[in-house]
């Protein structure tokens, strides 16, 4: 079964109905024979009489057992009669379940300026794919495809449900992987279009982050986040960032690892503009936990809907209640009446 298959019909289910209101009568029968037993001792503790220890010789056992078995047919000719007021149905339920499924492409920058290590105690593209797979994990039906992006952009991942297989992409995306530097969010957005301008999902949006400005590729930032908005898709934008010179590691051939400081080069101005021309937000990550909270608040706020419709299919089951109840009531006349009739 494809789990982001528009619309699946849930397994039929054998249900039964009954107005159970009904079934409280059934409670005053016990109620009613304890009434009658109590008045009947009454009355004959009232009347007066000889004791004997057996009554065999009056030839009364045979009266008294058909007595009860006529009580007794009256008595469950009552109840089936009550079961059958009930009217239980029986039948088969089913529910068909429309799912409007959500199309996304997580766009990551993977420019050098992502070693910066101000989001402890990883660096800023560490932390990045680690909340990122975190996401994933909490969407359960919606295709999600990755692009990732420097001066150039490409498809790590195309749409997908196959969330396995998307974790592993992420897991394997490193800076440089586009063997260029720099920051292309114009061409990122309009790879990231390309993939979802023909999907059919409820809603289409980007998540884009990056910690830069534009300062490579043809197309404006801006002018692509018009053309994601004429095919309706929203871009969500996030700028992953410390405020001020962050910690940046150089491999220095002489001297090993040592730490520099990277200026800070975010555009919030572009980044913000990208999203209102979308219908999407602007978010600021400072560190991992802002980084974490902000995806988590993307993640509410776009949820694959449900729309479920049920089918009820019953038939009537009252007669299997009530055709017992009629045969028992006219035995109980033909076995009061003709049967143990006594003649006076």
């Amino acid at each position: 079964m494809n789990p982001w298959n528009p619309k699946e019909t849930e397994i039929r289910v054998q249900v039964v109905n009954m107005r159970f209101y009904y079934l409280y009568f059934l409670i005053l029968i016990p109620i009613f024979l304890s009434v009658l037993y109590y008045i009947k001792r009454k009355k004959l503790k009232k009347s007066s009489g000889i004791l004997f220890s057996d009554i065999h010789i009056f030839g009364e056992e045979k009266p008294l057992l058909e007595k009860k078995v006529i009580n007794i047919l009256k008595i469950l000719a009552v109840c089936l009669t009550i079961l059958a007021l009930a009217r239980p149905q029986g039948g088969e339920r089913s529910s068909e379940l429309t799912k409007k499924g959500i199309d996304i492409i997580l766009c990551v920058d993977t420019s050098t300026s992502m070693r910066a290590e101000d989001f402890k105690p990883q660096n800023r593209l560490d932390a990045a794919k680690e909340v990122i797979k975190k996401f994933i994990k909490s969407r359960s039906n919606d295709r999600i495809g990755v692009v990732v992006f420097s001066a150039v952009a490409f498809t790590q991942s195309p749409l997908t449900t196959d969330y396995g297989s998307l974790l592993d992409f992420v897991d394997n995306i490193e800076i440089g992987m586009t063997q260029t530097d720099g920051t292309a969010i114009g061409t990122a957005i309009m790879i990231s279009v390309a993939r979802l301008k023909e999907s059919i999902g409820k809603s289409k949006m980007i998540i884009l982050l990056t910690d830069g400005r534009n300062n490579m590729g043809e197309v404006d930032p801006v002018t692509a986040a018009k053309a994601a908005s004429a095919f309706g898709i929203k871009v969500y934008t996030i700028g992953a960032a410390g405020v001020g010179p962050a910690p940046y590691p150089v491999d220095d051939p002489v001297f090993g690892k040592r730490y520099g400081w990277l200026k800070e080069d975010l555009d919030e101005t572009t980044l913000l503009q990208i999203a209102r021309e979308t219908g999407g937000l602007y978010f600021r990550a400072k560190n991992k936990k802002a980084l974490d909270g902000i995806y988590e608040k993307i993640d509410a706020m776009e949820k694959t809907k449900f729309k479920v419709e049920e089918y009820t299919d019953f038939n009537e089951l009252y007669l299997w209640f009530l055709l017992p109840a009629v045969l028992m009531f006219i035995a109980e006349i033909v076995l009061k009446d003709w049967i143990f009739r006594t003649v006076p």
